[in-house]
């Protein structure tokens, strides 16, 4: 049964579509079978793993119970996906009754027995999507960017992670704040990576050893919908990426 790890943000670029699809890639290169959810209704991570996202079925249809999940998967050359559209952003005025949380979940239960990991790229908000993908994930990365009005979202996002613990999924873990775009010759990054470990101890939530350092290839990579750890694996940010995942395997997340 496959293992659901969510990256969750409260608001964008902060690179959770960027972590979603090389923590993909990298698994599949170690030979699991992954399948990546795009929840978020901007569709970015469809896009750069070249999903189709018109007249196709999408992760709306399966949350709606038009369609089963399974015929909603689209084989692309990184990884499995299920692709977004901007359908998503009527979910939450369609759905306002009861267990409403746990559309994703349910959707789901038929196609998790096919892989080994689930991977899910969030929206960039804190609703009723964001809500689903807590309420269907056994761990969260939290992306952040070394500076303040990150670390300000950081600690809202845990809030939300806290509220669906203890009401939708008491097994929701924190796998970790994800440090990215980091240079450590900025004192802000510094300062920032410090004041981030400091809060982190302060509400026993870990930071990851591996921070993801500035690179280009990243933003090129995306844009060119290559896989961004054969894009150039030399790059810092291919082999911060490839640490990452095996700093997750060591703690048994992967």
């Amino acid at each position: 049964m496959a293992r659901i790890i969510s990256v969750i943000t409260q608001k964008g670029g902060v690179g959770k579509t960027t972590t979603v699809n090389a923590l993909a890639a990298a698994l599949n290169k170690c030979g699991r079978r992954v399948l990546c959810i795009d929840m978020d209704p901007q569709a970015n991570l469809s896009f750069s793993l070249r999903a189709e996202t018109e007249d196709v079925y999408t992760i709306y249809d399966a949350m709606t119970n038009q369609i089963d999940a399974l015929d909603c998967i689209q084989r692309c050359t990184t990884t499995d996906i299920i692709p977004a559209d901007m359908l998503l952003n009527a979910l939450e005025m369609e759905y306002t009754g009861e267990n409403r949380e746990y559309l994703l979940k349910d959707a789901l239960e038929s196609v998790k027995n096919l892989y080994d990991y689930i991977i899910i790229d969030s929206p960039p908000s804190l609703g009723i999507l964001t809500v689903n993908v807590l309420s269907a994930s056994k761990y969260v990365i939290l992306p952040m960017l070394p500076d303040i009005f990150s670390l300000q979202g950081i600690t809202k996002v845990i809030e939300t992670i806290q509220y669906v613990k203890k009401s939708c999924n008491p097994r929701l873990e924190i796998a970790g704040i994800l440090i990215n775009r980091y240079n450590k010759h900025q004192k802000l990054h510094k300062e920032t990576y410090g004041t981030a470990q400091l809060l982190a101890q302060k509400i026993n939530v870990p930071v990851f050893k591996t921070v993801i350092r500035n690179s280009k290839s990243i933003s090129e990579a995306q844009s060119l919908q290559c896989d961004i750890i054969d894009y150039q694996k030399r790059s810092k940010g291919a082999k911060d990426y490839q640490t990452l995942t095996s700093e997750l395997m060591e703690r048994g997340i992967f």
